[in-house]
């Protein structure tokens, strides 16, 4: 029987499938292709609109009170073009599909698909608002337990993220083995127990689908004592103005303001926590100013208002603080609804010339592979390669579940 030589479509088509399904992150977000660059092909800086969904306060009585359509928009920029290059032998593409696949494309794919995981994992430093963790009576951080789960589904509830198709919790390795030892048999029945034994993973509790990924991050707050105050009332927007501050504080902390307390985000009553808010970019000691993800909205002379944030501005002097310890590390784990982060790719150009050149897309996701032939070394030069951009279009859709180093 003769061999059957494997076409760059079979390949191209066999790479995309690889790569949406070997990271379990990627996996589990929400993918978006753009058709629009389907003739001249995408280019770095090129950039999809994505419109935010509507929010609306509610009257009361019958006098019409009518608002505005303020509909917000954003941008997702196709910021960056990846890729794997590898070169092979002639004779290697008379090997079967799932031959070929287990040999070549499955170890590029997973390595392809991680850097890019890795790369929407660290836009949790600076873009996830909300945190929850587990502490000791020092307030260390150490592993999640059931109630801290929970609160990270209690905090999503309170800013409406939606719970179909179903909330996920990617967790680091060591804190897949933390959960797993803290969690195991709790409420589940004997069959899911066995196979959480056999498996030593958690897979659906509390809420969540768990599965880990190795590309989590690690993060390190700053040494900022806590002990800053407001330098004026009435503050709104993404900077708070503050007295100089003692310490740093890093992009991706969590801080607090004294008297600023979180609302829901579908009645806009207090959800009786103090607001958290990310830090968006790295803070010098000395500093009289600190920039803030969400912005302050507060209700205007006490009725509710379209994207409202916060009970109420900050008061003059009050302390802003940490949400963990300073100058600590921890394992930023997320908990979060996938419609929170969005990867788009689009179809980059089909060049002539070449030897060989596919392209196909699969579940929201666009690939390219070109072959060229060496002839000095029979060999078929090939590159895969994707272009993406990602972005958090709904950061308050994630919660940050810390776990110890």
């Amino acid at each position: 029987m003769t061999n059957t030589i494997l076409t760059i479509d079979m390949i191209t088509r066999a790479a995309v499938s690889l790569f949406k399904n070997s990271n379990m992150f990627i996996k589990n977000l929400n993918t978006q292709y753009d058709d629009n660059f389907a003739i001249d092909g995408a280019k770095i800086g090129d950039s999809l609109r994505i419109r935010l969904p509507n929010d609306f306060t509610v009257r009361h009585g019958a006098a019409l009170s009518a608002q505005d359509t303020s509909e917000k928009f954003t941008s997702l920029q196709l910021q960056t073009q990846s890729g794997v290059d590898v070169a092979f032998s002639t004779a290697e593409r008379a090997l079967k599909i799932d031959d070929y696949s287990t040999r070549v494309l499955m170890p590029m794919m997973n390595n392809l698909a991680g850097d890019i995981a890795a790369d929407i994992m660290s836009g949790a430093d600076g873009g996830v608002c909300n945190y929850v963790s587990n502490v000791d009576g020092s307030n260390n951080v150490i592993s999640p337990n059931t109630a801290t789960i929970l609160q990270a589904q209690a905090s999503l509830n309170d800013n409406s993220a939606p719970m179909q198709p179903g909330r996920k919790l990617v967790e680091d390795p060591w804190t897949e083995a933390n959960i797993v030892a803290t969690l195991s048999g709790l409420f589940n029945p004997s069959q899911a127990i066995s196979e959480q034994y056999r498996s030593g993973q958690m897979k659906n509790a509390l809420g969540f689908d768990f599965f880990m990924d190795q590309t989590v991050i690690k993060h390190t707050t700053g040494s900022y004592d806590s002990a800053a105050a407001t330098s004026s009332a009435g503050q709104t927007g993404t900077t708070i103005a503050v007295g100089a501050i003692n310490g740093t504080l890093n992009k991706g902390d969590i801080i607090t303001i004294d008297g600023v307390y979180g609302v829901n985000y579908v009645f806009k009553k207090t959800t009786g926590k103090l607001r958290q808010f990310v830090v968006t970019a790295n803070v010098a000691s000395g500093a009289t100013s600190i920039p803030i993800y969400p912005a302050i909205v507060p209700p205007n002379a006490g009725q509710a208002v379209q994207y409202q944030t916060v009970t109420a501005s900050p008061a003059n002097n009050a302390t802003v603080r940490l949400a963990s310890k300073a100058s600590e590390t921890y394992r930023k784990n997320l908990a979060y609804a996938p419609e929170a982060v969005t990867l788009a790719t689009a179809d980059l150009v089909l060049p002539k010339g070449v030897h060989e050149a596919a392209r196909r897309n699969y579940d929201g996701i666009s690939m390219r592979m070109i072959t060229d032939y060496v002839i000095g070394t029979d060999q078929l030069a090939t590159r895969l390669d994707v272009i993406y951009g990602y972005l958090f279009v709904r950061p308050e859709w994630l919660v940050v579940v810390a776990d110890k180093i």
